[in-house]
C-alpha cells in the first residue's frame, strides 16, 4: 500500500531523529519496500501529539511558509497528505474567507481533521478522503501543497500532470521537503533533490515560479503551469 501521506514521512523524521545515535542509526531503521514507510497511522491522537508537537515549528516554520505564498483571504489550497492537519488548520485560520482541503488516505487521519476542524471552529476546512494515485480535488484550487510527501506520490509525472485539471488559472504547487544533507527525514535513499524535482515537475508541465531558502532543512519550491 503507497503511505502517500505527509505524516508518513514526518513520523519518520521523528522517530529517525529520536533513534539512538542519532541520524546514523535512523538509517539503519526499515523504510519498506518501494521506498515507503510502513508505519501504521490508526491512532491518529497518539500521532497527533507527535505531528503537532510545538518543537517542529521552530525548524518547519509554518507561519513562514504560508506568509511566502501570499495567497489572497479567499484563496483555495489543498494540503495534500494533511494528516492530523499541522498545515491544514493554519492554512484554514490564515483564509477565513477561503476554503482548505485537507487530504489524506489514512481513514483514521481524515477522521481526526473533521473532528478538528469542528473542534477548532475552522468551518472553511474540510477533510477529504484522497486515493495515492488520483489527484482529484473536490474543486479548483489556488495552490497545492505537498510538505514531505513528494516521494510518496506514486507514478509522479502522471500524478501531476492530471492535477492541472484541479488547479484555478494562475493556480500554483508547492513543494516542501527534506534535502538530501538534511539531519532528519527519511533515509537518505529515500529522500528527492530538489534538482530532481524541479526536472520531474517540468517534465508533468510546470516550471520554476519560487525558490524558497529560509528552511533549514528543507527546500520549499513553488511552481506554475507552464506556459505553451
Amino acid at each position: 500500500m503507497n503511505r502517500f501521506l505527509l505524516h508518513a514521512v514526518f513520523a519518520a523524521a521523528l522517530l529517525f531523529a529520536a533513534a539512538p545515535g542519532g541520524p546514523a542509526a535512523a538509517q539503519a531503521q526499515p523504510h519498506g519496500g518501494a521506498g515507503h514507510f510502513e508505519h501504521r497511522f490508526d491512532d491518529a491522537e497518539k500521532w497527533a501529539r507527535i505531528f503537532d508537537d510545538p518543537e517542529r515549528d521552530a525548524w518547519q516554520k509554518p507561519q513562514e511558509v504560508i506568509r511566502a505564498l501570499a495567497l489572497a483571504p479567499d484563496a483555495a489550497v489543498a494540503d495534500v497528505g494533511a494528516g492530523t492537519g499541522y498545515f491544514a488548520s493554519r492554512f484554514a485560520r490564515a483564509l477565513p474567507k477561503g476554503r482548505v482541503y485537507g487530504m489524506d488516505i489514512a481513514p483514521d487521519m481524515v477522521r481526526y481533521l473533521s473532528e478538528r476542524a469542528q473542534r477548532e471552529g475552522l468551518a472553511n476546512l474540510v477533510a477529504v478522503a484522497a486515493k495515492p494515485d488520483d489527484p482529484r480535488i473536490p474543486s479548483a484550487v489556488d495552490l497545492v501543497i505537498l510538505v514531505n510527501t513528494y516521494h510518496h506520490v506514486p507514478s509522479r509525472e502522471r500524478y501531476f500532470r492530471a492535477l492541472h485539471g484541479s488547479l484555478k488559472p494562475g493556480g500554483r504547487l508547492a513543494i516542501v521537503d527534506f534535502t538530501p544533507e538534511a539531519p532528519m527525514g527519511p533515509p537518505k535513499r529515500a529522500r528527492i533533490p530538489a534538482e530532481t524535482v524541479k526536472r520531474e515537475l517540468a517534465g508533468a508541465g510546470y516550471q520554476l515560479a519560487q525558490e524558497h531558502a529560509f528552511l533549514p532543512h528543507q527546500y520549499f519550491l513553488v511552481f506554475a503551469r507552464a506556459k505553451n
